[in-house]
């Protein structure tokens, strides 16, 4: 099975393009979204970060998101502890996943594709990227929050530049007609190098 892993910027639209892969058939598993399943399910991932951060991570059971989002925006340390104890985590369950799933290729989103290790996993990268400013307004419209948080969000990750550089395709989301016909040649470049 043939893994793309597919990252990008915040408001680059990465979700928009891996609804236009899926509509082509292909699997998509949301990097952000099973971290957050597994920290709250895999018995081994909660015994680790609870050992890390203190028993005050869970309550009966349940990850308390807002103890654990206070220690770990307060100290970069604490926050590649955690990001080291989950990482390895998700790409492992990613691997299972795509073993298990039908089709010629799978992705994988990740916002951190290149910080997390999944680059590492994958065989092809697809970077999506729009200008800043379209990225910004985005997100902004999107999260609701304001420009400086957006910024500061943005500050912390590679940006569209690099992530094309170091991404074997790229797919430009400024709007929604070029972003699909960019989509389709992308799927059928994958599917010329698998066959």
């Amino acid at each position: 099975m043939i893994k793309v892993g597919l990252c990008g910027t915040i408001g680059s639209g990465k979700s928009t393009v891996c609804r236009m892969f899926e509509q082509r058939g292909v699997a998509v598993y949301i990097a952000d979204d099973r971290a957050k399943e597994l920290m709250c399910s895999d018995e081994n991932l909660k015994g680790k970060i609870a050992a890390t951060f203190g028993s005050q991570c869970y309550n009966g059971g349940v990850l308390n998101r807002q103890y654990l989002a206070q220690q770990i925006f307060s100290d970069d340390s604490k926050r590649l502890a955690l990001n080291a104890i989950v990482h390895p985590a998700v790409c492992h369950d990613f691997c299972q996943w795509a073993e298990n799933q039908c089709g010629e290729y799978v992705i994988v989103e990740s916002a951190i594709l290149f910080e997390s290790g999944l680059s590492d996993v994958v065989d092809y990268t697809v970077a999506v990227v729009v200008e800043q400013s379209v990225a910004i307004d985005r997100a902004m419209a999107r999260d609701g929050a304001n420009r400086e948080a957006i910024v500061a969000r943005m500050a912390v990750q590679k940006g569209a530049d690099e992530l094309k550089a170091m991404s074997d395709y790229t797919i430009d989301n400024t709007t929604l007609e070029s972003a699909e016909i960019q989509v389709a040649e992308v799927d059928r470049a994958l599917r010329d190098e698998i066959s």
